[in-house]
């Protein structure tokens, strides 16, 4: 992790399942960072290398090819949304990416099939389908371990979020950055945001980009260590937790010089609750000096409609 963004790395080897150290640390980290870097996490590097080069392979197709993977009206939920489509909240240009969603794969009955809607796969791509669930199901139950040492620090009981992201609406979204070689007045690769959901786990780019904005308002430049997952807090957490844990503004900006001329890739997955989970503020989290911001609660998936309009997915 880059030191000069300053954001502590834990070692998921360290968390016993019990309130302690590892618990203290991470609740610590997002109270003054909003990020950690995770290492130890488990997750092979032959499952992320797989999905990566699945990933790869899929942006490198023509555009009308992609395209045939693109659910008009679906606000991106699932399969294809092209370059140039998603802007930021408050900003008047489109981000300079194009990226694909990987949804839940729902066994059995499916209690919100209008919203967990089936994925879609590239039919040309034969080594697609297997490594992108692979990933999924991996992130999936390390985004679920990192919710249990939350709920430990907020003095809940450890599997509080247990039935909560059961059937979260949870999303692999690979991000494809082309090289940039003009880009329109005032366009980013990814303008300033928040992540909409609970947490954002993140598989870092290895191309330099990536920037947060500290508590003291400097923007630093974050590069992850091999191995390690960065993990943020999205706006349905700051929003539960009454910014007890506050959701950290980030960017990726358009690099200087050559740099400008490689492509860039990501591969966040973003950690969702149940559709109809209530984000109300926690009882814990509300006191004399930190009144309720949030009296009206919301479920999750109304608040995530709000946000995919605000940024034009819908």
């Amino acid at each position: 992790m880059s030191a000069a963004a300053g954001i502590p790395v834990l070692s998921l080897a360290d968390f016993d399942g019990r309130r302690g150290a590892f618990t203290d640390r991470i609740g610590t980290a997002w109270r003054e960072f909003g990020f950690v870097g995770i290492r130890d996490h488990g997750i092979s590097a032959t499952t992320i290398q797989a999905a990566e080069q699945a990933f790869r392979g899929f942006f490198a197709l023509p555009e009308a090819e992609k395209q045939r993977y693109r659910l008009p009206g679906g606000g991106g939920a699932r399969g294809y949304t092209g370059f140039g489509v998603e802007q930021a909240r408050d900003h008047d240009r489109p981000d300079l990416k194009e990226f694909w969603h990987v949804g839940r794969e729902v066994e059995g009955r499916n209690p919100y099939p209008d919203i967990l809607l089936p994925n879609l796969w590239p039919d040309v791509l034969t080594e697609f389908r297997g490594p992108a669930l692979a990933l999924y199901a991996a992130l999936d139950a390390l985004g679920a371990e990192l919710l249990s040492a939350i709920a430990l620090d907020l003095q809940l009981p450890r599997d509080w979020f247990a039935d909560k992201v059961d059937f979260g609406n949870s999303i692999l979204r690979p991000i494809h950055y082309p090289p940039i070689a003009q880009a329109p007045e005032g366009a980013v690769r990814a303008a300033r945001h928040e992540d909409i959901n609970l947490i954002t786990l993140l598989l870092g780019s290895k191309e330099q980009g990536l920037e947060i904005l500290t508590r003291d308002g400097r923007w630093v430049p974050v590069t992850t260590l091999p191995g390690t997952i960065i993990v943020n807090v999205g706006d349905m957490l700051q929003r539960l937790t009454n910014h007890v844990y506050a959701s950290t503004t980030h960017r990726v900006v358009n690099p200087p010089g050559a740099a400008a001329r490689q492509p860039r890739y990501s591969i966040p997955f973003f950690v969702h609750p149940n559709p109809d989970f209530v984000i109300e503020t926690l009882p814990q989290c509300i006191a004399s000096d930190r009144p309720n911001r949030y009296p009206e609660p919301i479920t999750a998936h109304a608040y995530l409609l709000e946000r995919l309009r605000e940024i034009g997915l819908l």
